[in-house]
C-alpha cells in the first residue's frame, strides 16, 4: 500500500516531486510507525464492517481501528467480537478468492477492553489472523500495561504468529493530575521501553483528559487552545518522544467534529485544481464547514511533535494526509542540512533564500522530515494542500 494510492499514475506524477514511498504490514517498523497517517475508528459492531474497510481502502485509508471499547456498550461487547470474528473470515475469504484484486487492506487493529481478550481473539480469528496488525490497548498505564503487553508476547509466542503491534492510548487521569503526571509519565516509559520492538505508537486519548474536568472543545478551538490538556502532550512528547533514538511515534488527537464535506466540496472539485481559478472557494468551504479547526488541529500537532492522527470520520482522513505530505521547501532543507559533507557542522542559507539552516541544531527535525518524505511524498514546488486535498476527494 502507499499513501495517494488511490488516485492514479499519471494525477500523482503531476503532484509528486518525490511520491510517497510503497510499504507493508512487514516493513520496518519504524516507516509503519510515519506511514500510519489519518488512523480511522470504527466500532466493531457495525454490521457491514468487512465492506466499510474496504470501501475505505478505496479511498486512501491506510490504517484502522476496529474498536471493542468505549464506541461501543458494555452490552454489545460479545456481540461486537462475534461480528469482528465473521468480518475477518469475510475479508479473508474475498483476499483468498481473489476479490478485489489489486487492492490492499489497511493496517488493522482491534482496540479490546481487557488482556483477556488478545489471546481469545487471536484463537478465534483463526487463519483470518493474517489480517490483523495489532491491537489498540486503552487506559494505558504503568500496572494496566504490563498486563496487556504481557498477554500480547504470550499470545504471539504461543501462537506462533509474526509480530502483533501494540498501540497504547494514553488517556488515564494520572496523566492529567500534576501531581501524578511526572510518576505516571516514567511508569509507562519504563512499561513500553521493554517491549520496544512491539509498541509501533503511542496515542493520545484526548477526550478523556477533557473529561476528568468536564471540558469539551469547540469547532473553532484546537486542543492545544486547551491549556490543561497541552500541558500534557507536552509532558508526553518530552518524556516518551525524544529525538535521541529513546522516543517513540506520538500520534495527535482526534477531532470530534464532522459534515459530509465531500458533498459540499463537489461544485469546487469540478475545477482543476491545479488552477487558481476555484482555490479560494474551496478554501472558503473549508472553513465554513467545520474544517478550519481541524487543518490548524493537523498543524500543531506537527509543530508540537506528533505525526499522524486518530481519526472518527473518513472526511477528516484526506485533509490529514494531505497536510502531512512534505512541501518542497521543507525537502530542499532537510537535503541540505543532511548532506554528508554538512556532518562537521555549520549554517547556510538556505535554498529558498529565505531562513537559516544550521546543521547540528537542525539535523534532528531533517531526519524525521526525510522519514515523512518517504512515505507521504514530497509535493511538486507549484503543488499545495488545496491540490493535494482535491485530488484525494475526487475519487
Amino acid at each position: 500500500m502507499r499513501h495517494f494510492g488511490h488516485i492514479s499514475p499519471s494525477v500523482r506524477q503531476d503532484l509528486f516531486h518525490q511520491e510517497p514511498a510503497e510499504f507493508t504490514a512487514a516493513s520496518p517498523s519504524r516507516m509503519l510507525a510515519a506511514a500510519l497517517g489519518a488512523t480511522l475508528y470504527s466500532p466493531a459492531t457495525r454490521p457491514a464492517l468487512a465492506a466499510d474497510i474496504r470501501k475505505q481502502a478505496r479511498r486512501g485509508v491506510v490504517s484502522m481501528v476496529l474498536c471493542l471499547e468505549d464506541s461501543i456498550s458494555d452490552g454489545d461487547v460479545a456481540g461486537a467480537e462475534e461480528n469482528l470474528v465473521r468480518q475477518f473470515a469475510e475479508l479473508d475469504a474475498d483476499a483468498a478468492q481473489g476479490a478485489g484484486a489489486g487492492e490492499e487492506l489497511p493496517l488493522l487493529f482491534v482496540r479490546v477492553r481487557t488482556p483477556e481478550q488478545i489471546p481469545d481473539l487471536v484463537r478465534r480469528l483463526g487463519s483470518s489472523v493474517r489480517r490483523l496488525a495489532g491491537f489498540v490497548l486503552p487506559k494505558f498505564t504503568e500496572s494496566r500495561g504490563t498486563g496487556f503487553l504481557d498477554a500480547l508476547a504470550e499470545t504471539e509466542e504461543r501462537s506462533g504468529l509474526p509480530r502483533l503491534y501494540a498501540m497504547p492510548v494514553l488517556e488515564t487521569p494520572d496523566l492529567l493530575h500534576l501531581e501524578t503526571r511526572a510518576a505516571a509519565l516514567a511508569g509507562i516509559a519504563r512499561t513500553v521501553d521493554r517491549h520496544r520492538q512491539r509498541v509501533l505508537a503511542l496515542r493520545l486519548g484526548v477526550t478523556d483528559f477533557c473529561s476528568v474536568y468536564g471540558l469539551r472543545r469547540t469547532p473553532d478551538m484546537t486542543a492545544y487552545d486547551i491549556q490543561i490538556v497541552a500541558g500534557v502532550i507536552a509532558d508526553v512528547v518530552n518524556v516518551l518522544s525524544r529525538a535521541d533514538g529513546t522516543g517513540f511515534t506520538v500520534t495527535g488527537p482526534v477531532w470530534e467534529y464532522f459534515r459530509h464535506q465531500q458533498r459540499l466540496f463537489k461544485p469546487q472539485l469540478r475545477r482543476s485544481p491545479f488552477l487558481q481559478e476555484g482555490v479560494e472557494e474551496l478554501r472558503t468551504a473549508l472553513i465554513e464547514h467545520d474544517l478550519d479547526g481541524l487543518l490548524r488541529e493537523i498543524e500543531l500537532d506537527r509543530a508540537n511533535g506528533l505525526l499522524g492522527k486518530t481519526c472518527i470520520h473518513p472526511s477528516h482522513t484526506t485533509p490529514v494526509h494531505a497536510l502531512s505530505v512534505v512541501s518542497h521547501e521543507e525537502f530542499s532543507d532537510a537535503q541540505d542540512i543532511l548532506r554528508p559533507e554538512r556532518g562537521g557542522g555549520g549554517v547556510m542559507r538556505s535554498a529558498y533564500t529565505n531562513k537559516m539552516n544550521e546543521v547540528k541544531p537542525h539535523r534532528a527535525w531533517a531526519e524525521r522530515t526525510m522519514l515523512r518524505a518517504e512515505v507521504f511524498g514530497v509535493a511538486r514546488e507549484e503543488v499545495g494542500f488545496v491540490d493535494l486535498l482535491t485530488a484525494g476527494l475526487q475519487v
